[in-house]
């Protein structure tokens, strides 16, 4: 079911995560308010919006805590109940969105939309090609190098997906990921991405810590 902003969205605001359209994103929900929000979005049409946390959100963490302009709006894709009243579920992103009025307060906020296109790019266009492999490249140098981005393979992704999916989830500040998001088109994204995960790359990766034993 594609995404039409024809009425409110409840808002998820996260001090740590941003989501990318295309991209699955496991979350835990455990507080109470959220957990209300999810019940009730399960019971309508299953859209949550992810929100980052502006600057300062500590000092009203348990009230209504300010969040950056733009955000991407995600299915509930797959749900787990715990025994505690918690749940794990999996958020599929559809796609980017600007904030408008806040409608809703409480438990939780609720936010008229604004849609947000990216521009259409051909994937079989040679730029694109020679960006992909590029990313995919720098990528797994970056795994060789010790420095896993935790990212699931996607060498036969699409392009958009493999950008989007890197952007999720690869140890990049928060702030930085929000600026990607921000950004219209998917091959001007890959390309800064890339240009950020090479400066990564150039940097010396910090021995790990052995944590367990040795396997016979």
């Amino acid at each position: 079911m594609e995404f039409a902003p024809s009425r409110p969205v409840p808002v998820f605001p996260l001090p740590n995560a941003v989501l990318f359209p295309r991209v699955r994103m496991p979350l835990h929900v455990f507080e109470l308010r959220y957990r209300t929000m999810v019940r009730e979005a399960l019971s309508a049409d299953r859209w949550i919006a992810i929100a980052l946390l502006a600057p300062g959100w500590e000092r009203d963490y348990h009230g209504s805590p300010g969040f950056l302009p733009l955000g991407c709006v995600g299915r509930i894709d797959r749900i787990e109940w715990l025994p505690n009243d918690c749940y794990n579920l999996q958020l599929v992103g559809e796609c980017r969105v600007r904030f408008q009025k806040v409608v809703r307060e409480f438990p939780y906020r609720t936010c008229r939309v604004e849609k947000i296109d990216e521009h259409p790019y051909p994937e079989d266009d040679p730029l694109v090609r020679i960006e992909k492999q590029a990313l995919w490249e720098v990528y797994r140098q970056l795994e060789r190098a010790g420095a896993p981005l935790g990212v699931p393979a996607l060498p036969d992704a699409d392009f958009a997906t493999l950008v989007n999916a890197i952007c999720t989830f690869a140890e990049i500040e928060p702030r930085e990921k929000f600026a990607l998001l921000e950004i219209d088109s998917v091959i001007e994204r890959g390309r800064r991405l890339r240009e950020r995960l090479e400066k990564r790359l150039r940097r010396p990766v910090p021995p790990q810590k052995r944590t367990g034993g040795e396997l016979n």
